[in-house]
């Protein structure tokens, strides 16, 4: 098939994707009709909750197996909108609507390089393509609850929006509960003892601290502390809790454990993570891709926002069409020419790669 045919069923399936609400974990219809999708083109998917994947038609488990993936949940629009985020409109070349960007044009530019491969049988590897849910909320019911479904992979393209540039490390992430405990008091009175005086601390500990290896791709890990609040509300109650969420972006010079470690032995609250599962990752830079890749033109970079590719635990690149700094924000929009080149891309990376 040609890749006009093939952009242009990947352009009308973006724009009916849009017209369908799919936040993370409300994402059924969208998984409906990507499925709809497939069968009406001769593939038919596995499903497992909202999350579809599919393997190539001469599947040879002696060959190595490469994953795309990419995702069809979305955030919710933010306040800001002029356009109805539903409605897929067509204006100056670009395509509007919510999940345009992010990452719709990278899934439907991905279900097309599938495709492209899909009944040749002169493949050095297999294929699997995997469309999934959950990823805008780090949900356990996205592409981590399929893992062990997709049998052994030996590498994977994450598409998110990079402008088809390699993404070839990511931070990992981490959130944490801090809890620092004193006693309650009368503020009246030269009693308790201040969980706020004893939070500070620590607060200042997590905004000077500085790790002491730094990534030549990602740079310094950076904590933030994002939110703070007391066990009271009262203007003359010593409170006797202090909590604060700490938001930890890891890079690949440290794993989330290391990370968890050292901030145990230097600080006084108690200290409790959400999740250790959103892991940094990187891809060295001679593996044949990444190489093949720059030799296209693209540029290397290390990205600071957190993708799936976190949950992998084999050599990815993130990489596909659109801009990351669209993702999210009122009125989200994809060139339609980068919808076209994002499937060109993908093939030539993959065709190229020894």
């Amino acid at each position: 098939m040609s890749v006009d045919n093939l952009f242009e069923d990947a352009f009308q399936l973006l724009k009916q994707m849009i017209a369908i609400p799919s936040f993370s974990k409300e994402e059924d219809k969208t998984a409906d009709l990507i499925q709809a999708f497939l069968i009406e083109r001769g593939i038919t998917p596995h499903r497992k909750g909202n999350n579809l994947w599919v393997f190539n038609k001469y599947f040879d488990s002696q060959k190595p197996t490469i994953l795309l993936n990419s995702h069809h949940d979305t955030v919710k629009p933010n306040k800001g909108y002029t356009k109805d985020p539903f409605s897929p409109e067509v204006s100056d070349g670009k395509l509007f609507g919510l999940g345009s960007n992010d990452a719709g044009g990278c899934l439907v530019s991905l279900i097309a390089t599938f495709r492209h491969f899909y009944d040749r049988q002169d493949l050095k590897y297999n294929f699997v393509l995997a469309a999934t849910a959950e990823e805008e909320n780090s949900g356990k019911g996205g592409l981590e609850s399929i893992i062990p479904d997709l049998g052994e992979c030996n590498f994977a393209i994450v598409g998110e929006p990079t402008q088809m540039h390699l993404a070839v490390a990511e931070k990992g992430l981490m959130v944490l509960d801090c809890h620092a405990k004193g006693k309650a008091g009368h503020a009246a009175r030269d009693e308790g003892d201040n969980a706020i005086y004893k939070a500070l601390n620590d607060i200042h500990w997590f905004k000077d601290y500085q790790f002491e290896k730094v990534s030549p791709t990602l740079g310094p890990i950076k904590m933030s502390v994002t939110v703070i609040s007391t066990g009271t509300h009262q203007h003359n109650v010593v409170p006797d809790l202090c909590s604060f969420v700490v938001d930890v972006r890891v890079t690949d010079c440290y794993t989330n454990e290391e990370v968890l470690e050292v901030i145990n032995q230097h600080v006084e609250c108690e200290v409790v993570p959400r999740s250790i599962r959103l892991k940094p990752s990187s891809i060295p830079m001679d593996h044949p891709i990444v190489k093949y890749g720059i030799s296209l033109g693209r540029n290397t970079y290390g990205s600071p926002t957190t993708s799936d590719q976190s949950l992998l635990n084999i050599p990815s690149l993130k990489c596909g069409p659109g801009d990351s700094a669209r993702s999210h924000t009122a009125d989200e929009f994809i060139y339609v020419d980068e919808i076209r080149e994002g499937i060109e891309m993908y093939i030539k990376l993959l065709e190229g790669i020894n």
